[in-house]
């Protein structure tokens, strides 16, 4: 979409073609395409009308019901905070004594957004003018266009010294090409500059990819490992004057219309004990591994590790957690595959879930190996023990049968 294609979705015909695109969102496109185009709309705008349809059906996941006013590009989707995440960081700005950010890398605005509705007076900066105006007229559809304004621009150029916080979020895509960007020190803007902004701004969050090494966080700061309903979605640094603990992992749980919030935090550097399998078994949420607060999670639930490199955690009691699922194991056995089959077969096990860590086996190869037939169902976890290749079978935990 370019600026042209923009202007013409926001005049009455480009609302009156957003409107009838809507109720096409999510269906055949070429059937959306034909029946949009019978009602007399122009191809070009039809065709940006069905476009914003199906990214804002896309969107609601992420928006809800605000999904259906943003204009949004497909990188810009991607990339963009869910509002939940959102929401809570602005509300932890705010709390914090935050009045007037500084979104430097604005996108298309979810974050800007999510500060302004707590009451922060935004400066967005964005590089791509066509994001920079959907950023805008975001800001508008929202009723939020006085506390959140854009500026197309380079975001090092941004004088920061006339706010109170700065929220950086550097493009994770190379430009063209669409490619996701794995190394910090190619993000836009680059690394140096976005760890610089806390010297500068006593109170900084930054958003990064989940996967970042953590030699890279800056020393002092707070680094943060989001979940929501079992999916790591981001991290982010909270520095200088805003960090609190030095990892935390928040975990988002949607139940319905809401959204419960659980924060496990800790040092990252404490280390669990080891010791053989027990009955149950916990499959850590990505967030807590990647937080490295499995050791603490250990304490929470009396728990050990099998390999002092895995994060798996063993047991002798279920206990209800928010920070990781819990199987009852009946079974642990060194690797085989000739044994395992037999085992299955002999209990007419014919689905399986399998799990894996610290295992070359690939599951949809062991699946088809493993030849299932029958109508029982197992849980099969793939890893190592002291150092040994093993598997072990059970069953997740019936919370019902123990209430």
């Amino acid at each position: 979409m370019d600026l042209d294609q923009l202007a013409a979705l926001r005049t009455p015909e480009g609302s009156a073609a957003l409107t009838a695109a809507a109720d096409l969102a999510g269906g055949d496109p070429l059937v959306a395409a034909s029946a949009l185009r019978a009602t007399s709309v122009p191809p070009t705008l039809a065709a940006a009308a069905l476009t914003q349809a199906e990214l804002r059906h896309r969107a609601v996941g992420k928006f809800g019901s605000a999904a259906a006013e943003m204009f949004l590009t497909r990188p810009g989707l991607e990339q963009a905070t869910r509002r939940v995440v959102a929401d809570r960081r602005a509300a932890r700005l705010y709390a914090a004594g935050v009045r007037t950010l500084a979104d430097l890398g604005c996108g298309l605005g979810a974050d800007a957004l999510a500060a302004a509705r707590a009451g922060i007076r935004v400066y967005g900066v964005e590089a791509d003018p066509v994001t920079a105006a959907m950023a805008a007229a975001n800001a508008e559809a929202a009723g939020l266009a006085e506390l959140f304004t854009v500026e197309c621009g380079d975001a090092t150029g941004f004088d920061v010294s006339g706010v109170d916080g700065v929220f950086c979020d550097p493009a994770r895509r190379a430009t063209g090409t669409g490619r996701r960007i794995f190394d910090p020190r190619a993000y836009s803007p680059p690394w140096d500059f976005v760890t610089g902004l806390a010297e500068r701004v006593p109170r900084t969050v930054v958003k990064v990819a989940p996967g970042l090494d953590h030699a890279l966080i800056p020393a002092g700061a707070e680094a943060e490992w989001v979940g929501v309903d079992g999916d790591l979605v981001e991290a982010a640094l909270w520095c200088g004057e805003l960090a609190e603990v030095p990892r935390r992992a928040t975990l988002y749980r949607q139940r319905g219309a809401e959204a419960h919030r659980h924060e496990l935090t800790g040092s990252g550097a404490a280390e669990a004990p080891v010791g053989p399998p027990r009955r149950y078994l916990y499959d850590p949420d990505p967030a807590v591994v990647r937080a490295h607060l499995v050791a603490e999670l250990a304490t929470e639930l009396d728990a050990t590790l099998g390999d002092p490199s895995i994060a798996y955690l063993y047991a002798d009691q279920p206990i209800r957690t928010p920070y990781a699922r819990c199987l009852e194991i009946t079974d642990v056995l060194p690797f085989s595959l000739k044994r395992l089959r037999a085992l299955l077969r002999d209990r007419r096990v014919g689905r399986v879930e399998i799990l894996k860590r610290g295992s070359a086996l690939t599951p949809e190869q062991l699946r088809r190996d493993l030849r299932l037939a029958g109508d029982a169902a197992a849980s099969l976890v793939l890893t190592r023990v002291d150092g040994a290749p093993t598997v072990l079978i059970g069953q997740p935990v019936d919370w019902r049968l123990l209430d």
